[in-house]
């Protein structure tokens, strides 16, 4: 049914029903102004709403708690420790990684307290760690591009020194959509792999 508003008034209408909606939620539920501090030690306010939501679904009543917009969970992440990769030939997987890439294998991480085969490879101050197990993932019918895939991101200082090492080792590769300095790759096993310039 088309409506018989103008534009103009249709949206103006749906503000102010908006405004009554938000008016009769906080009249209703339990709100908390707080002060955030920022780096710069400005004052900021906050406004928090703990709504209690019931919808139908199919005849059942869903409750659910909404968390506070202001909470912040806070168990002391440091950093990306690292990142599981899975390889259906060890050293096969090693060849990319250590003589294409250049990564050096951490001789202090357990390789025989482990029920399969596997490395961990140093990547700055974190690792990858190569499992020798059966890969889940297909080796086709993936994206062309890594960035559309399930990746890991390595940060480095030149895109294109890494470009020209990928094309002499005639390994394919694909370069950032969106123009900023990343090279996208495959390792062995079709693991897609990002190595973004910083």
């Amino acid at each position: 049914m088309a409506s018989l508003l103008s534009p103009s008034a249709a949206i103006s209408l749906q503000l102010k029903l908006n405004r009554s909606s938000l008016s009769a939620l906080s009249a209703h539920t339990p709100s908390k102004v707080s002060r955030a501090f920022t780096g710069d030690g400005r004052n900021r306010r906050r406004l928090s709403f703990k709504t209690k939501a019931t919808g139908s679904v199919e005849g059942n009543v869903l409750d659910k708690e909404s968390a506070s917009t202001s909470d912040k969970i806070d168990y002391g992440v440091v950093g990306m420790h690292h990142v599981g990769i899975l390889c259906e030939n060890l050293e096969r997987s090693l060849e990319f990684y250590q003589n294409i890439l250049g990564l050096e294998i951490n001789e202090a991480r357990p390789h025989d307290k482990l029920p399969y085969r596997g490395a961990w490879l140093w990547v700055g101050s974190e690792m990858i760690h190569l499992m020798e197990l059966p890969n889940p993932d297909p080796l086709t019918g993936r994206p062309e591009h890594g960035g559309r895939d399930r990746h890991a991101c390595i940060s480095i200082r030149d895109v294109s020194k890494l470009q020209a090492i990928l094309d002499k080792a005639g390994i394919p590769y694909t370069l950032s959509r969106s123009g900023r300095p990343a090279i996208f790759t495959r390792d062995p096993d079709a693991n897609a792999l990002e190595f973004t310039q910083v």
